[in-house]
């Protein structure tokens, strides 16, 4: 009986052994190959077999347990395969194998531990299917660990060994990663590789701004480059470029309050955009669009809107403002009409794929004051933040962000009033002596000591979201808390944009991201429309600045989605769009001296 389950485990380990299109040599081993079998019969078979045949059933029962998204038997399995007692391919194959179950486990860079065994060096000498896997695998950690660049080249290296379905998966995810990279990493110089003419490709999109210029950028690179595979088969993105370039937007929908509370912000949003419109028309540029005015004050429904707009020729939707409508179009399927909001669906809720939200929302000011801290060098925050939803709001996205990058939020208070904001300040700031070295020092002495507050010194900045009257407070209570020298970074809620010296003085020395439009006055559309509109030199000219932004903004929602990684460089903030079809911001920063606003150098990480 036992020289029959011999036999019969012979003829299952020679079905599914040796290496998978060429015969390692026998040195380097042999492959695992999964049989027909259960990871159960696997692993009885590997239990009544000698070691190496054992390591192979079971690097293939872990291999099927993986498939099977079984992680945590598959790991138990690994757990009995002893690496170093392996040859050099089952090496491989085992270290591939823990790099995708800690991918599974969202484990990056555990993931680029496993595949840095000193065996991958010899990955080359193994058939091409598992050189595959195991590049593709690496390539995967890598853009999970945040290294983009890398992971493009790795995916760029494996490109001729594909074909097929699996070739055009991988020239899709190239482009992916490398319109997604940042500008600087884009100027690797042209070697004649594949990988630089990507780069090339991805850097002459990044550099055009209208559909017809990234048109031209497109056929450019196609014709100085012929024999490229993306060049012989764009990626879809591009192509889809390609089509909306040949169909220029004709005209669009406005659709704002005319009355009732939002009517003043409405009316600041729709000179905005028409001021924009209007220098297009003077600046001669061609095919631009017409706009035609609609009252969603006077909405019945928005079917019937959609209708009425459709009947209109309207190809592009720029609104609704108000939060109850842009939750409605949150809650459908799909809209009949691309449509730019003017404002933000709820967090977490997902719209339909003809929806873009745009709005001067301050969790980006959240986010961007955690990168600029962490780009300065801090590294743990305190937050003071306002009672309330919009508090609860921002404070959510500068925790999610400051955390992500690797800072320490020690803790958070939410601010009202003045006399309240002193004593939360005070508790932030102020440590009191332990009673243990209370009483050292008592008996040291031989006499009784009161506790005496001491300053605390582990904080490195404050994270503050408050308005001008607030943050009034926070320097003057900070001195008083010997917490004076405390740098402070702020969302632009503070700062009204006058130039009252007086009132600034209360804020010297806080850190402040703000909008282009109040930091930087030397926009030639910007001068005009101040001058007309003179309110909009103050705070109401962020809403201006967000209606021009609307229109630089309506013709290149598309363009946005096919490029992640391009920016629109508009006077709310440098532009882009988060997957969740969300326009995020990017501001520049300003500083409080002497009374007077002064613009802080940008910072890079």
């Amino acid at each position: 009986m036992t020289a029959c389950l011999r036999q019969l485990s012979l003829l299952c380990i020679f079905g599914f052994l040796a290496a998978c299109t060429s015969s390692p040599s026998s040195t380097l081993g042999e492959l695992p190959r999964t049989p027909q079998a259960s990871i159960e019969q696997l692993l009885q078979q590997a239990a009544d077999s000698n070691p190496e045949q054992a390591a192979l059933l079971r690097l293939s029962a872990a291999d099927l347990a993986l498939a099977q998204s079984d992680h945590g038997r598959a790991a138990q399995i690994l757990d009995q395969v002893p690496l170093e007692g392996l040859k050099p391919a089952q090496q491989i194959f085992a270290s591939t194998l823990s790099a995708e179950l800690a991918l599974a486990r969202q484990r990056p860079k555990s993931a680029l531990k496993a595949l840095a065994h000193p065996s991958l060096e010899r990955l080359a000498e193994l058939p091409v299917d598992q050189q595959v896997r195991t590049h593709v695998v690496r390539a995967r950690a890598l853009q999970a660990d945040g290294q983009k660049l890398a992971a493009a080249r790795e995916r760029a290296f494996i490109a001729p060994l594909l074909s097929g379905e699996a070739a055009a998966d991988n020239q899709e995810a190239i482009w992916s990663l490398v319109s997604s990279l940042p500008r600087d990493q884009l100027q690797a110089g042209d070697d004649g590789s594949d990988f630089a003419a990507w780069l090339t490709l991805a850097r002459a999109l990044n550099g055009a701004g209208t559909l017809q210029q990234q048109k031209a950028a497109i056929e450019t690179w196609q014709q100085q480059n012929p024999q490229h595979p993306a060049a012989e088969q764009l990626p879809e993105a591009l192509r889809q470029i390609l089509a909306m370039s040949d169909q220029p937007l004709a005209k669009i929908a406005l659709l704002l309050p005319q009355d009732g509370q939002l009517a003043s912000v409405s009316r600041a949003l729709r000179d905005g955009f028409l001021a924009a419109h209007y220098q297009a028309q003077q600046a001669g540029q061609p095919n631009l669009p017409s706009i035609q005015l609609y009252d969603s004050a006077r909405l019945s429904s928005l079917d019937e809107f959609y209708r009425q707009a459709q009947a209109d020729g309207v190809q592009l939707v720029v609104g609704p403002l108000e939060k109850p409508l842009v939750r409605q179009l949150g809650n459908r399927e799909q809209l009949p009409i691309t449509t730019l909001a003017l404002n933000y669906t709820d967090a977490g809720q997902e719209g339909p794929a003809q929806l873009f939200q745009f709005g001067l929302a301050a969790e980006d000011e959240a986010r961007e004051a955690a990168r600029r801290a962490w780009a300065d060098g801090m590294r743990r925050a305190v937050a003071l933040v306002p009672r309330g939803d919009w508090g609860d709001r921002v404070l959510a996205a500068f925790r999610q962000s400051w955390e992500a990058a690797g800072g320490t939020l020690i803790a958070a208070a939410h601010i009202d009033q003045p006399v309240q904001m002193a004593q939360q300040i005070a508790d932030l700031f102020q440590l009191r002596q332990s009673e243990a070295r209370a009483k050292r020092l008592q008996s040291t002495l031989g006499t009784q000591l009161a506790t005496q507050p001491a300053r605390r010194q582990d904080i490195d900045f404050i994270f503050l979201a408050a308005t001008p009257q607030q943050a009034q407070q926070i320097k003057p209570t900070l001195a008083f808390q010997y917490a004076g020298d405390v740098p402070v970074y702020a969302t632009s809620h503070l700062y009204s944009g006058g130039n009252n010296q007086t009132q600034n003085l209360d804020l010297e020395g806080i850190r402040f991201c703000e909008t282009p439009w109040l930091l930087h006055a030397n926009d030639a559309l910007q001068q005009q429309v101040t001058q007309q509109w003179p309110q909009a030199a103050g705070s109401l000219g962020r809403l201006f600045a967000m209606g021009i932004d609307a229109y630089r903004l309506a013709p290149r929602l598309s363009q946005l989605k096919a490029l992640p990684g391009s920016q629109v460089e508009g006077l709310t903030g440098s532009l882009s769009l988060n997957p969740a079809q969300r326009i995020e911001r990017q501001l520049p920063w300003a500083e409080f001296r002497n009374g007077q606003v002064q613009p802080l150098p940008d910072s890079t990480l």
